[in-house]
């Protein structure tokens, strides 16, 4: 088997892993009712919390955020075995948040990404994924906003990437994955401008 082949296997595997809607999958393992289905209709840990269970938002946000980070951990630690480059877990990331916003197993129709981007983002750099935990806490904590924490996390992490890794492949996917938090958000967005942006653990 040739190196493209396993590059291509290694990405495929990221993003079945990413297509794991752990919103949906814990959602029906507690006998909830199926996350897209009330709030806001968005498989993710946020619009768990409205069902009221926060045990099963924060299950929703380790698995999406586990899946993130076991992307780039598993082809870091594999690929250099099979002769790839150690950036081929970069991508293997990207692969996974890509999948955990268009998973083959739920019609392509999943979440906005926050918790898989951290997960991504901590596979990258303990440090990266830190920092932009600790931007998520502080504006959620003070504003108490998720979609506006997630927002201002998405925006620095770029940039944090760029001062702590440097510049380079990993500071280009962030920026990517930054540019898609954005535009999963867009209706958040609106709704933040118009002030009618629901604020965190308010049940719909």
């Amino acid at each position: 088997m040739s190196s493209p082949l396993f590059v291509a296997l290694f990405i495929a595997v990221a993003y079945l892993l990413g297509s794991l809607s752990f919103a949906v999958i814990v959602s029906r393992a507690m006998g909830l009712d199926d996350p897209r289905a009330y709030g806001s209709g968005n498989p993710g840990a946020t619009n768990v919390l409205r069902s009221g269970r926060k045990s099963a938002a924060v299950l929703t946000l380790l698995g999406d955020a586990l899946k993130g980070w076991a992307a780039v951990w598993l082809a870091g630690y594999f690929a250099p075995s099979y002769g790839l480059p150690d950036t081929l877990a970069y991508w293997c990331g990207f692969a996974a948040f890509i999948g955990h916003l268009f998973p083959v197993f739920f019609g392509f129709k999943g979440g906005k990404g926050v918790a898989t981007a951290i997960g991504v983002l901590l596979g990258f750099s303990l440090g990266v994924g830190l920092a932009c935990i600790a931007t998520w806490l502080a504006v959620a904590a003070v504003f108490r906003i998720s979609s506006l924490a997630a927002l201002s996390a998405a925006a620095l992490a770029p940039l944090f990437i760029a001062l702590i890794v440097g510049p380079g492949q990993a500071a280009w996917i962030a920026l990517a994955m930054s540019i898609l938090l954005f535009y999963r958000h867009k209706s958040n967005i609106q709704k933040l401008i118009s002030g009618e942006e629901a604020r965190i653990g308010k049940k719909s």
